[in-house]
């Protein structure tokens, strides 16, 4: 069972100032959700190396069972501190990919000919795909074979326009999750803010916010074993 991780390299909160990048947890969590099922794992990025960690994923108030073991796990740091290329990396190598979120996919991985090569080929061969939180906007520019958004009457979720709100950048991010899934056509869903939620549809599988990382990982586990 080998599974795909990527992550994204960028790491400019738009023009704030700020830096962003992915969220610790939505890596953390599925991270060892694939490794305590005797998964093999590997990590890939535009860039290569260390991917950008969104700072705030990094405060106290972030931390969960998953961040903490990661912190003290020196193989785990070693694994994500040198990530492929993304541009390496061939999708008939791999059983599923999933992508965690953070607010930096939807700057580079929702544009990337690489990612966007890798997740079509995933889908056409048959394989699982699946997405956290902000991840399903790397589906942006994703087609079906016949030339369609894949979204496209697709039941799905993601990053909600209220949530995107409660953290106060609803004008920085390039384009809100929600409305583009919708303006995509794909069959958006979801649930309260910070709920875990899950949309599972074919070979489709998404999650709605940080809290729904380790059930999606688990629900390509599923599949996968």
């Amino acid at each position: 069972m080998k599974i795909l991780m990527v992550l994204t390299s960028h790491n400019q909160l738009g023009d704030t100032g700020e830096k962003t990048g992915f969220w610790l947890e939505e890596f953390a969590s599925p991270y060892y959700t694939f490794l305590d099922a005797g998964a093999d794992v590997t990590l890939a990025s535009p860039a290569g190396g260390l991917p950008p960690l969104d700072p705030k994923s990094d405060s106290d108030d972030a931390q969960t069972e998953a961040t903490k073991r990661y912190k003290d796990d020196s193989e785990a740091q070693k694994a994500l501190g040198s990530t492929v290329m993304l541009e390496t990396v061939r999708a008939e190598d791999y059983d599923a990919v999933f992508y965690p979120g953070g607010h930096g996919p939807l700057w580079d991985l929702a544009h990337s000919q690489d990612s966007i090569n890798l997740i079509e080929a995933f889908y056409r061969a048959g394989k699982n795909i699946s997405f956290v939180c902000h991840a399903p906007g790397v589906l942006r520019h994703v087609s079906s074979e016949n030339g369609e958004p894949l979204v496209k009457g697709r039941k799905v979720t993601g990053f909600t326009n209220s949530e995107e709100e409660g953290v106060g950048l609803t004008d920085i991010v390039p384009f809100l999750l929600e409305d583009e899934l919708k303006q995509l056509g794909a069959n958006y869903q979801k649930s309260s803010d910070w709920e875990t939620f899950i949309v599972e549809d074919g070979q489709l599988i998404t999650g709605q916010n940080p809290a729904s990382s380790e059930a999606v990982a688990e629900a390509l586990i599923k599949r996968l074993s």
